[in-house]
């Protein structure tokens, strides 16, 4: 049984802002069993992706109970495992969580709590579109790949500042009709290259989970010639109730929008779950310490794609073989 909080399949991705779409052609975007739709070198958007997990369900008939969310999961009489829910208790031998790769719990600065109650603020996940901010300057905190994709959004409409550390950038051109050919060599690499059984795959693992990812698709030169203005520091506080970046300029803007992240948090799990830098400490899915538990679409679970639609059926399959081997 599949337990979504969400009223249909897909909807944490119909939830996120319209201008989202994948790194990834939709060639290499399917789930095993089902391509993708569409054309096989486009970026799909958010709700294409999300009408694929639905329709994904549908064409498996996957046992996926909607509506129904997860609250804690414990020990119950011998070995098995109690899930309690908002909709009633279940018993069962194993648990797989699959609620993403960074968390689902919006992350906000302490410094959000000292801004004037006429700055608007809302986290990336609850941004949509321009029409969503305040009229007049907007501040931007985060400069990973939602943070400059949301800046750009916004940039026709508003005076923009982008805030935070530059993580660099990939030289290509995302959207290059050569690049396409680049594609199956870029897979090849993420998905049996760079893997924690080596140690050029544990360095990019501990770089992408404790620094983040360079810029893909938006680059400095397109946030510049969009108008957006770039401060590498952080939001360190409030001065008279504006926000104070840490090199001591003080933004004099009508919104914020904090593209931050998200926090793991897993204290939901009433286990002995070992940590491992706030990260569970699993191997290729499987908690060693916790017989019966498992982690499903983590970054780097095992290789550079795990986190992603390209490599998540292959970590599927194995915990789907260690479960049947332990039954």
């Amino acid at each position: 049984m599949v337990l979504e909080r969400h009223a249909r399949v897909g909807d944490t991705w119909r939830r996120r802002y319209d201008s989202l779409r994948l790194f990834t052609p939709a060639r290499y975007d399917a789930l095993p069993g089902l391509a993708f739709p569409g054309r096989p070198d486009a970026y799909p958007g958010k709700d294409a992706v999300a009408d694929y997990l639905e329709a994904y369900t549908a064409r498996f008939a996957l046992p996926v109970r909607i509506g129904v969310r997860v609250l804690r999961v414990s020990r119950g009489a011998g070995r098995r495992f109690l899930v309690h829910t908002d909709a009633g208790s279940y018993r069962c031998d194993h648990v797989v969580v699959a609620t993403g790769t960074y968390g689902s719990e919006p992350h906000v600065p302490d410094a959000a709590g000292a801004l004037a109650p006429t700055i608007r603020q809302l986290h990336s996940s609850a941004y949509r579109r321009p029409s969503d901010v305040a009229p007049g300057p907007v501040l931007v905190v985060g400069a990973s790949h939602s943070g400059c994709d949301i800046a750009l959004d916004l940039a026709p409409a508003h005076p923009v500042l982008l805030a935070g550390p530059d993580r660099g950038q990939v030289p290509v051109d995302w959207e290059a009709r050569m690049l396409r050919y680049a594609w199956p060599v870029a897979m090849l690499v993420g998905r049996h290259v760079l893997t924690r059984g080596n140690p050029l795959g544990r360095a990019a693992m501990a770089r992408l989970r404790t620094h983040g990812s360079p810029m893909l698709r938006v680059k400095r030169a397109d946030l510049a010639a969009g108008g957006v203005t770039r401060n590498g520091s952080r939001v360190v506080g409030a001065r008279e109730g504006r926000p104070l970046l840490g090199d001591g300029t003080v933004a004099d803007v009508a919104t914020v929008v904090w593209a931050t992240g998200f926090e793991r948090r897993f204290d939901w799990i009433d286990l002995p779950l070992p940590d491992d830098h706030g990260w569970p400490r699993e191997r290729r899915g499987v908690v060693a310490e916790v017989p019966g538990l498992y982690f499903c679409g983590l970054a780097f679970q095992h290789s550079a794609a795990s986190g992603d639609l390209a490599g998540v059926g292959a970590d599927a399959l194995h915990i789907a073989r260690v479960i049947r081997t332990a039954r």
